[in-house]
């Protein structure tokens, strides 16, 4: 899947709408996940390339017709999760502490306090770290465990 292609399909208020809607049915992987990219594009600091990686990933998460449909419970997000993690994969160099702090920050007030310290959030830290030394063209996040 080329998440490139749904890079028009990306609108800032789009994603804020769609998590604003879907932040608990999602999970906190999902959300996490759109929170660290949406803040990596936002960052000078991320290159022009990852961007685009990034602003495709974004744009297939608020794209209303997905492979699997939002509306199913848990199921619904498998999709997004796996086109998140590739893309968090591809760029995990542009996602700095800064990133972290914003997105856990905004996740916070979607979820509450105790996701802060739950094993999505644990897992999807140190596999960041573990791909910032990897190549990212050979690089997969597992966010699905």
């Amino acid at each position: 899947m080329d998440p490139s292609k749904y890079e028009k399909y990306f609108s800032t208020d789009g994603f804020w709408s769609k998590l604003k809607k879907g932040a608990k049915k999602a999970g906190s992987k999902v959300i996490y996940s759109g929170l660290l990219l949406f803040y990596a594009v936002e960052s000078p600091k991320t290159p022009l390339r990852a961007k685009v990686q990034i602003y495709g990933a974004l744009g297939y998460l608020i794209l209303p017709l997905d492979i699997v449909p939002d509306l199913l419970p848990v199921i619904g997000y498998v999709d997004d999760l796996s086109v998140l993690g590739l893309a968090l994969a591809a760029v995990a160099k542009s996602i700095d502490d800064d990133v972290k702090r914003k997105a856990k920050s905004k996740l916070r007030d979607f979820l509450g306090d105790e996701v802060m310290s739950s094993k999505d959030i644990i897992d999807i830290d140190g596999q960041l770290v573990a791909d910032k030394d990897k190549d990212p063209a050979m690089s997969g996040m597992d966010l699905g465990k």
